[in-house]
């Protein structure tokens, strides 16, 4: 019985197994007398170790194994939980991640957790673990394994006269950013060599989920101490080992192929099993559930989006053909559609959990390389967003995060001698509001030092001393989004508020949203994100700019208005008018895109009031078309530069219409 059919279940399961087995390990940590959560880890644990051994993966499942004795041994009282537990235990978990990654990858899922098994027979006998393997991996650690592809790319190098090295590199102890060291080895690595296999996998490395040090196999021409040479001009590099990858090698590691039907027919009832509880808990609100493929999903809604223009274009052809049995049907036909659009628009959300949940362990380990107490308050983690613009906010959050702790949060005795908790809290909430989720991140710390962000502002040149002595303290705090800003007193790894938060800005502009900052000097600093539901259908204002169509998107509009000639005013060289008491820039969309002007003999003008967080303009625009519900279509890779344009989409008459990306408007 082939294995194949069931991996993919295997895979998801263990993934959530792991998750799981994670967040309740930080609990335990929070409460390491509260015995519920040992039996909670156990019982996944016991799980996951019978899975492995199920489809074959012996290294997975015995580590597993080891795993549960320590675990049976605290919940029977036999050892205390202690800092030195929890830490042979989210060691043993990046393993056992690194190992169903590398499976889902293709491979075998075998593993060198030699040492961090010695460390666990250590903990079960009451024994403390040796330091040195607690604290890093082995600098000599293997992969030892490589899927039938990968040795054959490797043996047909070799014939080419490339060596084929594997490569342990180590980090100092005291390097935070991680992630970008990785980043700096592999530039270094692919200008000689190809990278082949990476241990952990590259979004393991990209997310930081090891400890000090990682392998690479490489393919290159260049000598071993060459290589070598070359990776220690990469600073807070500590250590460089290299070792040749011979036929012997790739022989002694073979892909075991068969396990027997037993097993696999475990798996199948361990599916059975869950479908079962689903089905028996659907009266508490939760139905039958099936696991689909996302690219499904996204062909799915590449259909509907399709679906949505064809729509427009029968609304159009019936609004002129004057017929009532036709206007009847496609009134119908939007009803339904529009109810699909909501059904699959649903479906492809998911809860903000997803990214949540990888926070608290990098929380608890920054905060721990930096001396500092902090705790993690996750609200909200239930709150859905659509997947495209899940898989984009992880980044932005986790540098959110980051600066909290670092420069937000105070070290202990600095909190105490404040009267503070000596544990610092970061709130990180979601919540819906409208068409709109909100993320916020907020700490009890030190808060944004006013008068240094005006002196480092005046010191780079961002603004003027005249400036700086009419700006209000949230203009104060928006500095911090300008380009290579910062407050820190000394570069590192991890600099002060503002450095890299211009990337995070544009980031978050470029899914449609925004993010605002305000704080409290000694009482801390939050950061406010708004990011729309999903990216891919959007309701919008259409305009006409001579005979050219443009969509504004509805979230970004105040109102539209037609306002007199004589009412636009100048300021500063700047054409203005007066908006509900409030002086609003007015922008031209001819002279930003370049139309060609014409006689204009009306004396009034059309304008788009538009927002970017606090700030707003007044697009001037020839004429309104109406509000319409459009497709988002990507303008490709080869116009991605376009300014003040975030896409375009298909009118329900054929022609095209670019839509106004209004964040790019507003400076």
């Amino acid at each position: 019985m082939e294995m194949t059919q069931y991996l993919d279940i295997f895979i998801d399961e263990s993934k959530e197994h792991l998750q799981a087995i994670n967040q309740q390990v930080l609990l335990l940590e929070k409460s390491p007398e509260e015995l519920s959560i040992v039996n909670e880890i156990f019982r996944s644990a016991h799980t996951l170790k019978g899975m492995s051994a199920t489809m074959g993966y012996e290294d997975l499942a015995s580590l597993t194994h080891c795993m549960e004795n320590v675990l049976d041994a605290i919940r029977n009282k036999k050892i205390p939980v202690t800092a030195a537990v929890l830490d042979v235990l989210f060691v043993s978990l990046d393993h056992l991640e690194a190992m169903v990654v590398e499976i889902a990858e293709g491979g075998n899922g075998k593993r060198d957790v030699s040492e961090t098994v010695r460390d666990l027979e250590a903990l079960e006998n009451g024994d403390s673990p040796a330091p040195a393997l607690t604290s890093k991996r082995s600098n000599t650690e293997s992969m030892q394994s490589y899927d039938q592809y990968e040795k054959q790319i490797i043996l047909q190098s070799k014939e080419q006269g490339f060596n084929a090295l594997e490569l342990s590199i180590s980090l100092r102890e005291d390097c935070i950013l991680k992630a970008a060291r990785v980043y700096m080895v592999f530039e270094v690595i692919e200008q000689i060599g190809e990278i082949i296999k990476t241990m952990p996998a590259v979004d393991m490395l990209e997310a930081e989920q090891f400890e000090t040090s990682f392998n690479l196999s490489v393919l290159t021409k260049e000598s071993a101490q060459d290589i070598k040479d070359r990776i220690f001009k990469v600073s807070e590099i500590e250590g460089v080992e290299v070792s040749e990858i011979t036929t012997e090698n790739l022989n002694a590691a073979a892909v075991e192929e068969s396990i027997e039907n037993q097993g696999v027919e475990q798996v199948v009832n361990n599916e059975n099993k869950k479908e079962e509880t689903q089905q028996n808990t659907s009266s508490a609100g939760s139905g039958k559930t099936i696991r689909v493929n996302i690219e499904r999903l996204d062909q799915l809604m590449n259909l509907f989006e399709e679906l949505v223009i064809d729509r427009g274009r029968l609304e159009e052809i019936s609004k002129s053909l004057k017929s009532s049995d036709l206007n009847e049907t496609v009134e119908r036909m939007s009803r339904v559609s529009g109810d699909l659009q909501n059904i699959i628009l649903t479906m492809r959300m998911v809860p903000v959990e997803q990214v949540f949940n990888r926070f608290p362990r990098m929380v608890r380990g920054l905060a721990k390389d930096l001396g500092k107490k902090v705790n993690l308050e996750i609200i909200g983690a239930d709150t859905e967003l659509d997947r495209t613009v899940i898989d984009e906010i992880g980044d932005p959050l986790v540098h959110l995060l980051r600066n909290s702790i670092d420069h937000g949060i105070e070290n202990p005795s600095i909190r105490s001698n404040a009267r503070k908790n000596e544990t610092g809290t970061i709130y990180l909430r979601a919540f819906h509001s409208g068409n709109h989720v909100f993320i916020e991140i907020e700490d009890d710390g030190a808060g944004i030092n006013k008068q240094k962000v005006l002196e480092k502002a005046l010191e780079n040149g961002i603004i003027t001393k005249e400036m700086s002595e009419n700006l209000t303290d949230k203009q104060c705090f928006e500095l911090l989004f300008a380009s290579g800003f910062s407050t820190a007193d000394v570069i590192s790894d991890i600099s002060g508020r503002g450095v890299g938060l211009d990337v995070v800005k544009n980031k978050i502009e470029s899914l449609g949203g925004s993010i605002s900052v305000d704080s409290t000097a000694g009482f801390g600093t939050i950061f406010s994100i708004q990011l729309p539901l999903t990216l891919s259908i959007m309701s919008v204002m259409l305009v006409e700019i001579q005979q050219e169509k443009y969509a504004i998107p509805l979230s970004s509009i105040i109102e539209t208005a037609i306002i007199k000639k004589e009412e636009i005013l100048s300021a500063h060289n700047q054409k203005v008018i007066d908006f509900r008491g409030k002086v609003v820039p007015l922008v031209n969309m001819k002279e930003i895109f370049e139309v060609p002007e014409t006689n204009e003999t009306s004396q009034h003008v059309p304008v788009v009031v538009v927002r970017k967080g606090d700030k707003m303009a007044a697009l001037v625009v020839d004429s309104f078309i109406g509000q319409q519900e459009i497709v988002l279509k990507s303008l490709g890779q080869y116009l991605t530069s376009v300014f003040a344009i975030s896409g375009a989409t298909i009118l329900g008459d054929g022609q095209v219409a670019l839509i106004l990306d209004c964040n790019a408007l507003i400076k």
